[in-house]
């Protein structure tokens, strides 16, 4: 795979035709209705297409990131399969922060294979102690000659239990203050000494997991940015997971709106305060799906800034209201639940399928404001770095990880 610099001065209209033209060669030559999801994928990618703004050989082509809604449209359109919801992990967040702060050997191995799905990602983050204020985490990485070793706990991790390879960040240095001490690396999920618990969820599911860390081995090669230098690293995932979580953008009219509509024509009247309050939440869903085109679409790099808070606020709100609302409208029905047998996900979904669950999903959506950031969180991103509003008050920023009280 030869990989060439993007180029920096062409037409736009030209730019729309060669991607015009490469999508049309991709449907031609791998019809979605005859064409395995992985050998779509793998083709998708080689042509440039999983994200058009990444550097030739390596999935793009290196033109501006305004031109994937091109590609998302007319592969929506042909009802090809998304790579994103197969792997979110990995495709939203993973492949950019490698590609940012990997390697080009690194980016070589692991990015194509990510998009294809043959390796599945997960991210380890949170832990008991560390959630919100994730830069307090207290697993440690010790050098020991051209490898990290790598002891500590994880919580709430994603997939764990079907992941490949997983993002981890890690305090190399606790004498450091708690964002200066951070390094983060790849990690084999089969390497020895992981072990993955389950988390039952509310659902019954199990799509969450503990991950435990028992003296695991990673080579240098697999830190991604500089020693101490993790938490510029994590910045990069944490953006982009946002916009992962809560600027994908639908077809008009599905996804939960979708949901709710279809629950709303076999249950409500269709006239008063029942459509009423039907036509708000499509509004607002309709202008939150808008909102996310024109983001994307000014977007000037491959990583997002601060609108992807944004993005997550309002989809995480936005879809606890259309699920609340879609289980008042089922009245008695809406209490029962089908089974809380415990099972295992192999890959993470809010919905249940084509006909979806409503009540598993409205218990689903609860996480929704959680996961990937409280609202919390998302309110404070929104007031400081937005509008400009004074932050919070924090004692503990400069002092060393060691004096700061912990759990």
């Amino acid at each position: 795979m030869t990989l060439q610099a993007p180029r920096k001065t062409e037409d736009k209209s030209e730019d729309v035709a060669r991607v015009r033209s490469l999508i049309s060669e991709l449907l031609n030559d791998f019809p979605p209705a005859e064409t395995s999801a992985g050998d779509f994928w793998g083709r998708q990618f080689d042509l440039g297409l999983a994200y058009v703004q990444y550097p030739i050989g390596l999935g793009g082509l290196g033109l501006s990131p305004a031109l994937n809604e091109l590609v998302s449209t007319e592969l929506r359109k042909a009802n090809a399969p998304i790579s994103f919801l197969r792997n979110p992990i990995g495709v939203g967040m993973a492949m950019p922060t490698v590609l940012t702060h990997g390697s080009k050997e690194l980016s070589m191995k692991l990015l194509r294979r990510c998009y294809t799905c043959e390796d599945i990602w997960c991210q380890l983050f949170s832990e008991p102690g560390a959630g919100s204020d994730v830069a307090s985490l207290a697993t440690r990485a010790t050098k020991d000659g051209d490898e990290w070793v790598i002891s500590g706990q994880k919580v709430w991790t994603t997939l764990a239990h079907v992941s490949n390879w997983g993002m981890l960040l890690a305090r190399t240095d606790p004498s450091a203050p708690k964002h200066k001490g951070l390094s983060y690396f790849v990690v084999d999920m089969r390497s020895p000494g992981v072990e993955v618990k389950p988390l039952r969820q509310m659902t019954g599911e199990a799509e969450f997991n503990e991950v435990y860390f028992n003296d695991v081995r990673i080579p240098d090669a697999w830190r991604l940015g500089d020693i101490g230098r993790g938490w510029s690293v994590a910045i990069t995932t944490l953006m982009n997971e946002r916009v992962s979580i809560g600027g994908n953008v639908v077809n008009r009219g599905s996804g939960a709106i979708g949901d709710l509509r279809r629950t709303w024509e076999k249950t409500a009247p269709h006239s008063g305060p029942q459509r009423d309050e039907l036509m708000k939440l499509w509004v607002a869903a309709e202008a939150n799906r808008l909102t996310n085109i024109r983001a994307g679409q000014l977007r000037k790099a491959g990583n997002p800034g601060p609108e992807g808070s944004v993005a997550k606020l309002a989809y995480a709100e936005l879809n606890k209201q259309i699920y609340e609302y879609a289980l008042e409208l089922l009245g008695p029905k809406g209490l029962l639940y089908a089974s809380y047998e415990m099972t295992r996900p192999d890959f993470a979904r809010v919905s249940t399928g084509a006909e979806r669950d409503i009540a598993k999903t409205f218990l689903r959506s609860r996480a929704n404001s959680i996961e990937g950031g409280t609202s919390e969180i998302m309110r404070n991103i929104l007031g400081e770095r937005v509008l400009g509003l004074p932050g919070d008050i924090r004692n503990d920023k400069d002092s060393p990880w060691t004096d700061i009280p912990r759990n």
